[in-house]
C-alpha cells in the first residue's frame, strides 16, 4: 500500500460520511495546522473512527498493512548528510559488526579519507533514495516502493577514487534495501560514471529504471557481504 493508495482508501470511506460530516471534515482539513505526529492522515483517521466510519479493529488492520509495506519510508524524511553518513556506515555497522570506524591505529595512513575499515580494507559508504523522477514535492511523497512501475532515480554522489579500496552502495525504497559491492577499479570504469561538477575531483554514478539491471552483477545480501567486500578486495 503507497501512500496514493491510502489516500484512494480513506478518501472513499469518507464519502460514506452523512453530508454534514464531510463538509465539516473538509472545513478542518483545509484550516489544519501539523505538526509531528499530528498531521493530516491522523486527523483524518481520528475523524472517520470518531464517526464510526472506521472501527478500530480495521485501523490496526490498515495501519499494520501500511506500515508493512513502507517499513523504511521514514528514511526519506532523513536530512541528506544523515542518512548518507550517519545512518549509512551505522547501518553496514549493524550487519556486520567488523565493519570498524577508521582510525590511525588502525591505519597509520588514514586521515578522513574513507568511511569504514574491514579487516584492512578501505570502505567507502554511499547511500541513495530512490524517488519519482517526474513527481514533485518532498522525498517522502516521492519514495517509490521497489517493483514500482514509475520512473525513478538513485544518485551516489562525491565519490572519491583513489582514496579507498572498495565501495558499498546502499539503495532504498519504502519496502526494500538493495546493496552493491563495488571494487574502486570497477567504480573508476563504470560507464555510468561522470564528474559530478565541472572541473571536480568528486564524481558521480545515477541508478535509473533503465539501467539498474546493469548493477545486478555487484548485488549482495547482508549475510554475503563481508566475504564479498573481502573478495573485491582480493580483484585488485
Amino acid at each position: 500500500m503507497t501512500i496514493h493508495d491510502l489516500r484512494v482508501y480513506l478518501e472513499r470511506l469518507a464519502a460514506t460520511l452523512e453530508r454534514k460530516d464531510q463538509k465539516l471534515l473538509q472545513a478542518r482539513l483545509n484550516s489544519l495546522v501539523s505538526v509531528f505526529p499530528f498531521n493530516e492522515y491522523e486527523f483524518i483517521l481520528t475523524f472517520l473512527v470518531d464517526r464510526r466510519a472506521l472501527s478500530f479493529r480495521e485501523y490496526e488492520k490498515l495501519r499494520a498493512n501500511y506500515v508493512s509495506a513502507n517499513r523504511y519510508l521514514g528514511l526519506f524524511g532523513l536530512a541528506p548528510r544523515v542518512f548518507g553518513q550517519i545512518w549509512g556506515e551505522q547501518h553496514l555497522q549493524d550487519i556486520e559488526p567488523r565493519f570498524q570506524k577508521p582510525s590511525r591505529s588502525l591505519d597509520p595512513n588514514y586521515v578522513g579519507q574513507y568511511d569504514l575499515w574491514f579487516e584492512g580494507v578501505r570502505v567507502e559508504v554511499k547511500a541513495a533514495r530512490a524517488i519519482h523522477t517526474k513527481q514533485r514535492g518532498t522525498l517522502s511523497s516521492k519514495a517509490l516502493p521497489f517493483n514500482s512501475s514509475e520512473p525513478f532515480w538513485m544518485n551516489f554522489q562525491q565519490l572519491k577514487l583513489d582514496v579507498c579500496d572498495v565501495f558499498v552502495f546502499i539503495g532504498v525504497w519504502v519496502d526494500q534495501i538493495a546493496y552493491w559491492v563495488i571494487s574502486n577499479a570497477q567504480v573508476k570504469t563504470n560507464q555510468y560514471l561522470s564528474h559530478q561538477h565541472r572541473g571536480g575531483i568528486e564524481y558521480q554514478i545515477g541508478v535509473t529504471n533503465k539501467n539498474m539491471s546493469a548493477f545486478d552483477v555487484y548485488l549482495t545480501t547482508p549475510q554475503e557481504m563481508a566475504n564479498v567486500v573481502i573478495a573485491k578486495y582480493n580483484e585488485l
